[in-house]
């Protein structure tokens, strides 16, 4: 089984832009992911795919692999399609270019998951981490997920789902912006219109779920932090100092 990990990246983040060539501790955010991905010794290839040239020669001056997209994409699903439509590969990993802490062990969690799905059930996996601060459980910025008994995602949402009603006590998830796919089911993926439901939470995942296509949720207690604004790049400078 042939895996490879793809990393997209825009320079135009609306919430933060330029995001993934701020400093990180003495390295930009988009190659302190890099080099995490890179350093897990788990895929045959890395790659960083961008629309941007800012980023592109970023990652040339390291001496990294990177992709110029070719076409404009709204999601970096389809930006990936687009990247291995000719790369021989099973499985992509796509490790999103904000996410600097990712490790081994989560990302070789996606990659068991498909190596013991004798029957072809998954066509894409993800992570989550149960949460258990209000703030984080109401904050739009953390998306949450609800799953079902044998843990295949039902929803995401930007919102508190599932909504307390009665107060009663209950189990919410934050999911990691890390994806594995078999190459065949984001090929159909980039096929698929997007939904009336992706395009009122910005989350391109649920473009998975209204086709029938199935999300296999993979708990971890392993807490990412992604860069998504000001105050979480704050937040990865503290820990890299701590480290």
């Amino acid at each position: 089984m042939k895996i490879i990990a793809m990393i997209p990246a825009r320079y135009e983040a609306s919430r933060f832009p330029g995001k993934l060539l701020k400093d990180l501790a003495g390295k930009s955010v988009i190659m302190r992911t890099y080099d995490a991905t890179v350093a897990t010794g788990l895929f045959d290839e890395v790659y960083v795919v961008t629309d941007s040239e800012l980023i592109f020669s970023e990652i040339i001056k390291y001496n990294g692999k990177v992709i110029m997209s070719q076409k404009v994409h709204e999601t970096g699903s389809d930006r990936i399609a687009e990247a291995i439509e000719h790369i021989d590969t099973d499985i992509v990993v796509n490790v999103q270019g904000d996410e600097p802490f990712v490790n081994g062990q989560i990302l070789k969690k996606l990659i068991d998951a498909f190596q013991s799905d004798i029957e072809n059930q998954i066509d894409v996996a993800s992570l989550i981490f149960p949460l258990d601060n209000k703030e984080d459980i109401e904050n739009p910025n953390h998306v949450k997920v609800v799953v079902d008994h044998n843990h295949f995602a039902l929803y995401f949402s930007r919102s508190p789902i599932p909504y307390p009603r009665d107060a009663t006590a209950a189990t919410y998830y934050q999911h990691i912006g890390v994806y594995a796919f078999r190459k065949e089911a984001l090929m159909r993926f980039t096929k698929l219109p997007m939904d009336p439901l992706e395009k009122t939470e910005k989350l391109e995942n649920l473009r998975f779920l209204v086709n029938g296509m199935k999300v296999k949720m993979l708990i971890t207690e392993y807490k990412s932090i992604g860069i998504d604004v000001p105050e979480d790049l704050d937040k990865a400078i503290k820990r890299f100092k701590s480290l």
